[in-house]
């Protein structure tokens, strides 16, 4: 059966915010067996909403929004559900009770507008949301069903498992399409398309293979048809896991982070972080992971050239002839984070994320990485296209590709 998502609010509409909350949706649902038919936006206007929403219901069984829900006079997603499902505001002494909760948890003082969320359309069904205070709606009609949802990325995150099980107690089980995610590092997309050509045109009729690829990293998505054996699916990702082999980083979607943490926990290794171009960001990287602690001892931020000499000792002559992005000084503060964090493995960066700061013989974009074990160091020149985001994600991406190749 076929989910569409509607993503609702000015912010989005408008580029100010980010969506993450349609990706997450379609995460959810779709090894649950649904089919994303389509996602749209649509700002805070009425006539859009009902519009999208009347759409999304002639293509799909069930739709889900999110966003409009807040208690400002933008937020007029309520309004909008009744129009088409009918119904009026009342009370509901749950929600209303949830609201009081939730600012007595945060020690915030209560107000007219956020009372006014426990007034909600007769006309829906309430999941009370254990997250925040704008009350989960679900529609219905001839068949088919809408779940209203909080635009907030944290609400949505967490509310959307109680949502699913909704779902799956109206709708009952879906006809299930063999799926398998595999993580891939190492390799560029074009060089993993032409090593997997014999694989692609090998695969049974009606197997798909999608490439979804990000900075350093890989997701490789095979897809069975519907009603595949077991034994057929589990032979194709056999063969793909062969045909990838050193490549094979991880079975399922794991963030490159994660994998580095595992295969130090597996080695009995610690590790330390000295950034200086990605300013943290390897290190925020690694501590996103639940259980991190356990390997990742800690970094250091050695933003300015006194930090990399006072901290991590790299020598000041080093930095007044070579430079701070430079071989010299990434060996030099691999050898000191591991001595300022007690680690057993590192990995550094010094470069030029620009988009000022380039210099003769290093444009934007230059980065010195090195990563360290105890089996070996290696230290290598890279050149990084892209805005100042771009450089920091690629350079972090391609710290942990080093460091897993020399785990």
């Amino acid at each position: 059966m076929n989910l569409s998502i509607i993503i609702i609010g000015d912010e989005i509409l408008l580029g100010r915010v980010t969506d993450t909350n349609s990706g997450l949706i379609a995460r959810t649902f779709t090894p649950l067996g649904w089919n994303i038919k389509r996602i749209r936006t649509v700002g805070d206007n009425g006539v859009d909403i009902a519009s999208a929403i009347n759409e999304s219901l002639a293509e799909s069984e069930l739709v889900i929004t999110t966003g409009g829900l807040g208690p400002t006079r933008d937020d007029i997603t309520k309004s909008v559900m009744m129009d088409i499902f009918g119904g009026s505001l009342v009370h509901n002494a749950e929600v209303a009770a949830n609201v009081e909760a939730v600012f007595a948890r945060r020690q915030l003082k209560m107000n007219e507008l956020t009372a006014s969320q426990a007034m909600v359309p007769s006309s829906a069904k309430i999941i009370e949301n254990l997250v925040g205070t704008a009350p989960i709606m679900v529609f219905e009609r001839q068949g088919r069903m809408l779940v209203a949802m909080p635009g907030v990325p944290a609400e949505t995150r967490g509310m959307l498992p109680s949502v699913a099980k909704v779902i799956a107690e109206h709708f009952g089980s879906q006809e299930l399409t063999p799926r398998q995610e595999f993580t891939v590092t190492g390799i560029i997309e074009s060089a993993l398309a032409e090593r997997l050509s014999r694989f692609e045109d090998s695969m049974p009729k009606g197997f798909k293979l999608a490439y979804l690829p990000s900075a350093k990293r890989i997701l490789l998505r095979l897809e069975g048809t519907p009603g595949a054996s077991t034994e057929l699916f589990e032979d194709q990702c056999r063969k793909l896991v062969e045909a990838l082999g050193e490549y094979m980083s991880a079975q399922g979607d794991v963030p490159t982070a994660a994998i580095v943490l595992e295969r130090l926990r597996k080695n009995k290794l610690t590790l330390a972080t000295a950034e200086s171009c990605t300013g943290g960001n390897i290190a925020h990287l690694l501590t996103l992971v639940p259980g991190s602690s356990d390997v990742f001892n800690g970094g250091v931020v050695s933003y300015a050239n006194e930090v990399k000499t006072n901290i991590l000792g790299v020598d000041s002559q080093t930095l007044a002839t070579e430079g701070a992005v430079s071989e010299a000084t990434v060996l030099k503060m691999l050898s000191g984070a591991k001595a300022a964090c007690r680690a057993q493995c590192a990995v550094a960066t010094s470069g030029i994320a620009g988009p000022g700061g380039a210099v003769p013989g290093k444009p934007v974009g230059t980065v010195w990485i090195g990563a360290s074990t105890p089996q070996g160091t290696d230290v290598r020149l890279w050149q990084f296209g892209g805005d100042r985001q771009a450089v920091i994600d690629r350079a972090s991406a391609t710290a942990f590709d080093m460091l897993l190749r020399l785990l």
